[in-house]
């Protein structure tokens, strides 16, 4: 992926620049962190690399794609092939199976019907979940759920996989399991996007980019910030509180409902 210029300002009055214009390349198996804190304009990053939002200035290439001259329809169909998303927030349907869970995303995808499963349980076996095909997400530990969202973003088999915080709502013990398994998909040759304000999670990624007040920079991992959310630091130093929740800031269930029609959940947008 490469910005050229890319910049996202938010119509007013007054027009709020949301992500200023930056030069950003990020090249095939690399393993990225964007690190920042609360406002600064992750969210929206992860929109426009997404192809959930347009910038409104700049050029914004993935895979060599001008994603500019695509229609919404093109546009779509490129992020449902490209691009894998995890969320902090799960986004399990509470009433379907892991294995279901993960079909869902393919519902609007070229996928065939009678493949869905079998790439699900695929992507499944991949975390290492082979052993919880079945099982309903009231049944799954934290660490657990969240591998079925990775699942749930491997299963189209994209080249580019973005994460939004995706140890946020994890112990120390299952955030460790899931860092790992983004590390073994980067060493399988997947590109690997991470959003983050937790230094121990962009101390995982081969480079880092800070972004503050909507603006990109480059900078060495070992110089990322401190997390910035109080209880991190007692979430790393207490092992024995598995699957406890994040204390702060406290997550709303999001509703349930069917996926939206081109298969992906937005995170809301970050206003600066």
């Amino acid at each position: 992926m490469e910005f050229r210029g890319v910049g996202l300002t938010y119509p007013g009055p007054p027009p709020v620049p949301a992500l200023r214009p930056c030069e950003l390349s990020v090249e095939v198996g690399e393993f990225v962190a964007v690190v920042g804190p609360s406002g600064s304009g992750k969210s929206t990053f992860l929109n426009v690399a997404g192809l959930l939002d347009a910038p409104t200035e700049g050029t914004y290439l993935l895979d060599g794609i001008d994603t500019a001259a695509l229609s919404d329809a093109d546009r779509t169909a490129l992020r449902g092939r490209r691009i894998g998303f995890v969320f902090q927030a799960f986004h399990l349907m509470p009433h379907r199976s892991a294995t279901e869970n993960v079909m869902l995303s393919m519902v609007y995808s070229a996928v065939p019907r009678a493949e869905r499963r079998t790439r699900a349980r695929d992507a499944l076996r991949r975390v290492g979940l082979a052993h919880r095909f079945d099982a309903l997400p009231g049944r799954l530990s934290g660490g657990e759920r969240q591998r079925v969202a990775i699942a749930r973003a491997l299963a189209g088999r994209p080249s580019l996989l973005l994460c939004d915080e995706p140890t946020g709502n994890l112990d120390s013990g299952n955030a460790e399991t899931v860092l790992a398994l983004l590390g073994e998909l980067h060493a399988s040759g997947m590109t690997v996007v991470v959003i983050t304000h937790d230094r121990d999670v962009a101390a995982r990624a081969g480079r880092t980019v800070t972004i503050r007040d909507g603006l990109l920079s480059e900078r060495p991992a070992a110089d990322a910030p401190e997390a910035d959310v109080p209880g991190s630091d007692a979430r790393r130093a207490d092992p024995s509180r598995a699957d406890a929740p994040r204390p702060d800031p406290p997550q709303s269930n999001p509703p349930q409902s069917d996926p939206p029609r081109d298969g992906v959940h937005r995170p809301e947008r970050d206003p600066a």
